[in-house]
């Protein structure tokens, strides 16, 4: 476990690499003992110092929700980070890509919710409750560490590797659509680039969620009415280039666009 001074330093680093576009090292092959808990509290660190500006909490997004990403990082839960207002991004507005260091895209069925959701006790049923619509979405991630060579710490440290989103202007509601069973297609530049379906994502996206709610919980936050919550990605992450325009389409949700400069 890392020390007070050390967890503030290297979220400093990570500040200033986003600030200026500079990746820095991976925090773990200088820090041997960084842990979860370390992590989480570097990215709390940032967080709050940006709330302090002016930021916004909006909603959180669930990374490593896949048995496939988990195996690969050797761990046996997601993780989690943080959606400001601040990091939105727009369907008719292009992404200005030199504005992040290695940006990627990936598909999700986003879940907006309708009412608060219970903490530490949370289950699947009553994530449905609480959700008032899905929507169709694209995560926009990135990362501050060189090359993407990150470790578990690394992209927790780093808000797991956030860095935008947007919803596509549908909103179904969830009684008319089975979560489990929602086909999308992401296309780059009019080519089919990556294809899944929403029960990539633990089985049920609504596990992811029903996790988060308790998951965050123990560090005293709660999922609000109003949220906006990403899951994580039906697809593989793909990289996004200047001038690539995305299309995400999903069966019986919509569709979502995102274009970059």
């Amino acid at each position: 476990m890392l020390s007070d001074a050390v967890r503030s330093e290297l979220a400093a680093e990570l500040a200033v690499a986003e600030r200026d576009r500079v990746p820095i090292d991976p925090l773990v092959a200088r820090h041997a003992d960084i842990d979860v808990v370390d992590a989480y509290e570097i990215q709390l660190i940032n967080i709050r110092q940006r709330l302090a500006g002016g930021a916004r909490v909006v909603g959180h997004k669930v990374g490593l929700s896949s048995k496939a990403m988990q195996q690969m990082m050797g761990v046996d839960e997601p993780d989690y980070g943080h959606l400001l207002g601040e990091m939105q991004v727009f369907e008719d507005v292009s992404v200005d890509t030199s504005q992040y260091l290695y940006p990627r895209v990936e598909v999700e069925v986003g879940f907006v919710l309708g009412k608060d959701l219970p903490g530490a006790a949370c289950t699947e049923a009553d994530v449905l409750d609480a959700t008032v619509a899905y929507a169709p979405a694209i995560e926009l991630i990135d990362t501050r560490i060189k090359e993407w060579k990150i470790a578990l710490c690394d992209t927790i440290a780093d808000n797991a590797s956030s860095a935008g989103w947007v919803l596509g202007p549908e909103r179904v509601d969830p009684k008319l659509l089975d979560i489990q069973k929602i086909d999308a297609t992401l296309t780059r530049n009019g080519a089919v680039v990556a294809e899944g379906r929403s029960d990539a994502v633990l089985g049920d996206p609504t596990i992811a969620v029903a996790w988060l709610a308790r998951k965050v919980a123990s560090f005293g936050v709660r999922l609000k009415a109003g949220d906006i919550v990403l899951p994580g990605s039906c697809t593989r992450a793909i990289d996004a280039r200047p001038g690539d325009a995305f299309h995400a389409e999903f069966a019986g949700l919509g569709s979502v666009r995102l274009n970059f400069s």
